[in-house]
């Protein structure tokens, strides 16, 4: 079972939750008009892609990304401050700072069969010390998340599991929520979405996550919100973002075009 929460429960209950479990669940986070606008936002976008075209991606998914750059209320998401908080503190021991590291609407429809379980951590191989955690994800619901329709399934502990350990069908569960309604979880813990056995329910949730600030990104922030976009986001953003030094000279660049100016700051080129 994953355990849920209020959206008034202290950060440090929620992180206890967290770090025992793998996973935990904020109820109604965010209220039906934020819900709506995200939803309006990425509809467009979502109409237009195509579905997976493999076991992975699914073959009844539809992916979108880029969502910093394609919607306003995404951005709020990203800088929620209980969520902020609560990743600053989980990923502390590992790192001078966080970034974004991957922004994706996901929306399973009828007929979908269930992804295979993994570790995000995986995109990074196997070369992250398995003491080390990775990541803090977050799943966003825009729609109610059900058993039947593709909720996110999970094994609450397996991030302390020998990786080969596989898990029983009694030890997978099922990230059910309503609408508004946010997952927390770590990159160490096994999941994958679910099977949608509807008629007729598309499960829409908005993926964001973040990792320790000198991984590479799983998405390119650069290229998916692009300077010329970048510029006309708050200044926070764009450093969760990347475009930032993290410790005193991580993430530096040279003008080109200019002689004599070296080891900038990339949030110089918005001023």
């Amino acid at each position: 079972m994953i355990r849920h929460v209020k959206y008034k429960e202290s950060a440090q209950n929620i992180l206890e939750v967290l770090e025992t479990d793998g996973a935990v669940i904020i109820d109604s986070l965010i209220s039906e008009p934020i819900i709506s606008k995200i939803t309006d936002e990425l509809r467009p976008y979502l109409d237009a892609c195509p579905n997976g075209t493999n076991d992975f991606s699914g073959t009844s998914t539809k992916r979108v990304g880029a969502l910093m750059a394609r919607s306003v209320a995404c951005r709020d998401l990203a800088l929620h401050p209980l969520i902020n908080d609560l990743c600053a503190k989980y990923l502390d021991e590992f790192s001078d700072g966080y970034q974004l590291n991957f922004t994706q609407a996901i929306e399973i429809s009828p007929s979908e069969t269930s992804q295979y379980l993994h570790r995000d951590r995986g995109v990074w191989g196997g070369y992250v010390n398995r003491k080390i955690e990775t990541q803090f994800s977050t799943v966003w619901a825009m729609t109610d998340f059900t058993e039947t329709n593709g909720a996110t399934c999970l094994v609450p502990g397996s991030q302390i599991w020998d990786k080969d350990r596989v898990p029983s069908e009694s030890e997978i569960a099922y990230a059910e929520m309503s609408a508004g309604s946010v997952l927390l979880y770590g990159g160490s813990i096994l999941h994958g979405g679910g099977s949608n056995t509807t008629q007729s329910e598309n499960r829409l949730g908005v993926f964001i996550h973040y990792c320790l600030s000198w991984l590479r990104q799983e998405e390119n922030q650069y290229l998916s919100c692009q300077p010329e976009i970048a510029k006309e986001l708050p200044s926070q953003l764009r450093e969760l973002m990347g475009y930032s030094l993290v410790s005193p000279i991580l993430g530096y660049f040279s003008p080109h075009d200019k002689k004599g100016v070296e080891l900038v700051s990339p949030k110089h080129i918005f001023e």
